[in-house]
């Protein structure tokens, strides 16, 4: 996430040749049928907890077949985080996955969260949802990530430089993540404190394995300390309880 995130700064419009079809125009999503992820076989979901569907980068291909040639209108009010899904669309229908991974980056730092449990109100925003034909953002979205961390694109990436401040963020679920690291990029000291056992919050104690699993999370929480993001432990009362709460910061015990 960069703090000029809204400036589009991603040259989709480069002058690159377009493919045409045999009917002379590039190629439109009407023209191709968009496709779903696919789920795992019943005979070896019942036999674990794992995630119902298979992974996004290997749904990849399908995945670029859904925005082939479309910079994917959506109405921006149904895109809470404010994604530059056209540009990200576009890079991946161009073959850019790296860039489309930082423009993803630039308004969402854990992509994986929300391309794995966002219920994908930009699908239903748009243009072509009311002909039956929405562009697969969300599983767009996932597949861009999934192929970041195989290509070894995100790496922790610690400040050049310390400010001399510090911060603490209570709760490392992840809008406390998401703080953390961003305050930490710009220099701070950083400790994210959090009074369950492990990181994560909703992500972790709220998101069953079937709909993500845990080591989304987890590699997240090492990127973070890989950047500096403090883990010191610290004791704590809530309210009126005399019992000492044991507070966590990431992932050492107190």
């Amino acid at each position: 996430m960069n703090p000029g995130r809204h400036s589009r700064p991603y040259d989709t419009d480069s002058q690159e040749p377009v493919v045409e079809t045999p009917h002379g125009r590039p190629p439109r999503i009407l023209e191709h049928r968009p496709l779903k992820p696919t789920p795992r076989p019943v005979h070896q979901r019942i036999k674990d907890y794992g995630e119902l569907y298979t992974d996004a980068h290997a749904e990849r291909p399908r995945a670029g077949v859904a925005v082939h040639g479309l910079r994917g209108r959506v109405l921006p009010l149904r895109v809470p985080l404010g994604n530059l899904i056209p540009d990200w669309n576009e890079l991946v229908h161009r073959d850019r996955w790296e860039e489309a991974l930082r423009a993803l980056h630039d308004t969402n730092n854990f992509p994986e969260f929300t391309g794995k449990t966002c219920p994908a109100p930009c699908e239903s925003a748009c243009v072509l949802a009311p002909g039956g034909a929405a562009v697969t953002i969300k599983t767009i979205e996932a597949a861009i990530v999934d192929k970041g961390w195989e290509m070894g694109w995100i790496r922790p990436a610690p400040p050049a430089a310390e400010s001399g401040k510090s911060v603490g963020v209570v709760g490392s679920g992840p809008a406390g993540m998401a703080a953390a690291q961003q305050l930490r990029r710009a220099g701070h000291a950083v400790t994210v404190y959090e009074r369950d056992d492990r990181p994560g919050g909703l992500m972790t104690y709220g998101i069953p394995d079937f709909k993500m699993a845990k080591h989304y999370v987890e590699r997240r929480v090492e990127q973070l300390q890989a950047e500096g993001v403090g883990s010191t432990a610290a004791p704590t009362s809530a309210g009126r309880s005399t019992r000492r709460t044991c507070v966590r910061a990431m992932t050492r015990s107190c």
